[in-house]
């Protein structure tokens, strides 16, 4: 077997250090998903699940695997700017694996630097930080571990919908400062209750969310260009809409769950804000370009959202002086919600099952691959459209700068 050098970009450690203990002593083991898909299926692996895995120390549990394999395994969290640690190490690599939360934004330019790169391995799900244009073009292999922390988004999504709607963090602001203003944190708190909510998208996250609201007895909306099924659609009392525009017209809270692709990016700007219910509420937990930065800022401003929060950004990490760091009546995470230490463990068994595959010669699933033999494949295929999603994502260096 050829000796294969692996670049795997991850978040940094905790400031005080790798954790020695942890809060659980144990998580749940999840054997398949609400579609009947399995889980990852490594043949072993070398952490305990509940770990963290997904920063530096952590390095997915990979060490001793390729160790042991003969193959040289690059973990750094230095991803961004010419100087990064990634583009010094990317010259000879033969496999970059990177996570949505701390992307390892693979770009013409950078895919153009590696001649030998063979596969770009998302440990997570959606792959929008590498060219995928590029990466057909010059026969890489992309893959993502598909439905490993969908679940995972969509609690994070109810939990934001509550967030914003009952006001709770400016209402917990006000214990942490030592006061107890009821009329304060009323002024702007309404019940979920009765309230018109749609997504765009109803793929895995987007109909997970979905049946979670369910029991709110909210009126459920969404549109996707993959219908649901009719019973589906019955057993939920969902209303189907054609496009974005004419769901959200109707809608008093909007999550947004399709992946980034060039006809997602900047959806959500000034002209569709415009469209949506005065003071509706706004929630993306898919991928920050997919709104207009600018547009949600404004539109916080002037009250034609009552509230946005997003666990994503772009680029990732933001300079300090990212407007949504500032921006009024916002609920605002770093892109958090699929890397929980429950979703840590399943993407960390995916990308060892990838990789186990990769080496032995063995297929890919099919679910998880996105491009493959020059072409979307699998997921890809289903979700994503040809093209580039990664201009502008050199601005992320500017944290650095100014961390």
């Amino acid at each position: 077997m050829k000796m294969a050098k692996i670049v795997c970009v991850l978040y940094d450690d905790p400031i005080d250090g790798y954790p020695q203990s942890y809060a659980r002593d144990s998580i749940p083991k999840i054997r398949s998903y609400p579609d009947g898909q399995t889980a990852p299926t490594p043949k072993a692996i070398d952490f305990i699940p509940g770990q963290l895995l997904g920063s530096v120390s952590g390095a997915l549990g990979l060490g001793s695997y390729l160790g042991s394999l003969g193959h040289t395994l690059v973990v750094t969290s230095d991803k961004d700017g010419e100087n990064s640690r990634f583009d010094r190490e990317l010259h000879d690599a033969d496999i970059v694996i990177s996570q949505p939360f701390w992307p390892a934004y693979l770009t013409a330019e950078r895919i153009a630097k590696a001649p030998k790169l063979k596969l770009a391995l998302t440990a997570g799900i959606g792959s929008d930080h590498v060219d995928l244009q590029a990466a057909m073009e010059r026969n890489v292999t992309v893959a993502e571990i598909t439905y490993c922390n969908s679940i995972s988004v969509a609690e994070h999504v109810v939990m934001m919908i509550l967030g914003l709607v009952r006001n709770y963090i400016p209402s917990y602001q006000w214990v942490v400062n030592g006061g107890w203003n009821i009329a304060d944190c009323a002024a702007r708190s309404y019940d979920l209750e009765c309230m018109e909510v749609g997504t765009v998208a109803a793929g895995r996250i987007g109909l997970a969310v979905l049946r979670r609201l369910k029991p709110f007895d909210v009126k459920l909306h969404y549109t996707d260009r993959h219908r649901l099924p009719p019973e589906v659609e019955q057993e939920l009392g969902l209303i189907w809409h054609p496009s974005v525009d004419s769901m959200v017209r109707v809608c008093d809270v909007v999550t947004i769950n399709c992946p980034l692709h060039p006809e997602t990016e900047h959806m959500f700007d000034d002209a569709l804000l415009d469209k949506m219910k005065r003071g509706a509420y706004l929630i993306n937990t898919a991928r920050g370009k997919i709104c207009d930065r600018d547009a949600i800022a404004r539109a916080l401003e002037d009250g034609r959202l009552s509230g946005y929060a997003g666990d994503v950004w772009f680029p990732q990490p933001p300079p300090q002086d990212h407007p949504w760091r500032s921006m009024p009546h916002h609920g605002m995470t770093p892109h958090i919600s699929g890397t929980s230490l429950s979703a840590q463990a399943r993407y960390a068994a995916g990308v060892r099952e990838v990789l186990e595959c990769w080496f032995e010669g063995r297929p890919i699933r099919d679910e998880y691959l996105v491009v493959n033999n020059g072409k979307l494949a699998g997921v890809g295929a289903h979700s994503y459209s040809a093209g580039d999603a990664t201009g502008g994502s050199e601005e992320a260096a500017k944290y650095k700068l100014s961390a």
